[in-house]
């Protein structure tokens, strides 16, 4: 997990007090479905190394939402598939750092999925299976674009 996360309010947060923005959030309309996402983008620099972008998406279903990102540099990547697993791994460590944070709280009933940067169409659809499949083995749910917002929307408005 990161040590420090940015808000979608442009607060930077520590790893529990975005733990405590996702409950209070979650804990001011009891009678809501929630759904919290996982999602990862990356950028390609010049110099081969990456720029990746991770979201946390909490989305109160039928009424907002909010998010935290993070924003890294990593080091040289030569093929697209080598970035599209590390920002697949990415998500996955953060996934589960938070939903072992949320599940020690009581919270109202909520979805948990990650969201992945590939899909059908364009160069990505060659690591669909293999991403797909590394998730699922971890118990988490995944979606693929273009149902993957919180990668190819809100990760990637911070790239």
């Amino acid at each position: 997990m990161p040590d420090f996360l940015n808000s979608s309010l442009g607060t930077k947060l520590t790893v529990p007090e975005v733990i405590q923005e996702i409950m209070a959030f979650m804990g001011a309309d009891l009678l809501r479905r929630y759904k919290v996402t996982i999602g990862t983008d990356s950028e390609l620099l010049s110099n081969k190394n990456a720029d990746f972008v991770t979201a946390i998406v909490v989305h109160r279903i039928g009424n907002g939402g909010r998010y935290f990102y993070r924003r890294f540099e990593l080091g040289t990547f030569h093929t697209l598939r080598d970035r599209m697993i590390k920002e697949a791994l990415i998500s996955l460590e953060v996934a589960q750092g938070v939903l072992a944070e949320l599940k020690k709280f009581p919270l109202p009933e909520f979805d948990f999925e990650i969201h992945a940067d590939i899909g059908e169409h364009g160069p990505t659809r060659a690591v669909i299976q293999e991403i797909v499949g590394m998730i699922r083995a971890n118990n988490f749910e995944v979606k693929i674009k273009p149902d993957s917002y919180a990668a190819t929307n809100v990760a990637d408005k911070h790239v």
